[in-house]
């Protein structure tokens, strides 16, 4: 038996290596887009839309309803949530396939003002240790506003005002309840999920939004009807 723990170890310590290797390589890809724009900059950037929206502005159950299908802890966990990357994982190896990816709202961010949208895991470890430094620059309401205001909902629009104009003539503050809990879930899926084209699918999505707000806790039975 001893080969095979000989050949145990032998696997562990490869592990090990090709998981050094990684991290080493996406941390270096993580300095590389570091020094191309600092998180002040981009965030800079994102600020100069005319309709940026200001977190004030928007309608409480819009951000309940963004957080309860994007990343619920996100007020808690320091830019990357274990506990979603773990049932990512686990839903992943059931399925056979990358179907979940456990994408905090820092960490969307920093994949989509800083790197591809591929899904290699070179370009994910790089994503995590951006989120771990967009946390330390930026306070967690400035990162919600520079996302929705910076995300893609279909149909061309690519913040939550233009969203908000184009689908509903109105401005984010005066979305009521349909309103925030249909545009919550469009960047998902935007073309899937965009009202304009396929209505039935963003219907189909708003009961997962609000299935999903009714889980977190951000909806009674009351609140609904």
């Amino acid at each position: 038996m001893k080969w095979v723990r000989r050949l145990c170890s032998f696997l562990i310590i490869m592990i090990l290596v090709l998981t050094g290797i990684l991290v080493a390589k996406g941390y270096l890809d993580y300095r590389e887009a570091l020094r191309e724009m600092s998180v002040e900059e981009m965030a800079e950037r994102i600020e100069a839309n005319p309709d940026y929206t200001p977190i004030e502005e928007l309608p409480q159950t819009y951000i309940d309803a963004v957080l309860a299908v994007e990343d619920k802890r996100f007020y808690t966990h320091p830019g990357v949530d274990p506990a979603a990357i773990g049932r990512a994982l686990v839903n992943d190896i059931r399925a056979g396939a990358y179907v979940e990816g456990g994408s905090t709202i820092t960490q969307q961010l920093a994949k989509n003002q800083y790197f591809t949208q591929d899904k290699k895991m070179v370009r994910k470890i790089a994503e995590m240790f951006m989120a771990f430094q967009i946390e330390s620059v930026l306070d967690k309401d400035e990162i919600f506003e520079l996302y929705v205001n910076s995300i893609f909902f279909g149909n061309g629009y690519y913040c939550v005002a233009d969203a908000s104009r184009g689908y509903f003539g109105k401005e984010p503050s005066q979305m009521d309840f349909d309103e925030c809990t249909l545009l919550a879930g469009i960047p998902n899926a935007p073309t899937n999920y965009n009202p304009a084209a396929n209505p039935e699918l963003a219907r189909k999505r708003q009961e997962q939004v609000i299935g999903k707000m009714r889980k977190a806790g951000y909806l009674s039975e009351e609140d609904i009807r």
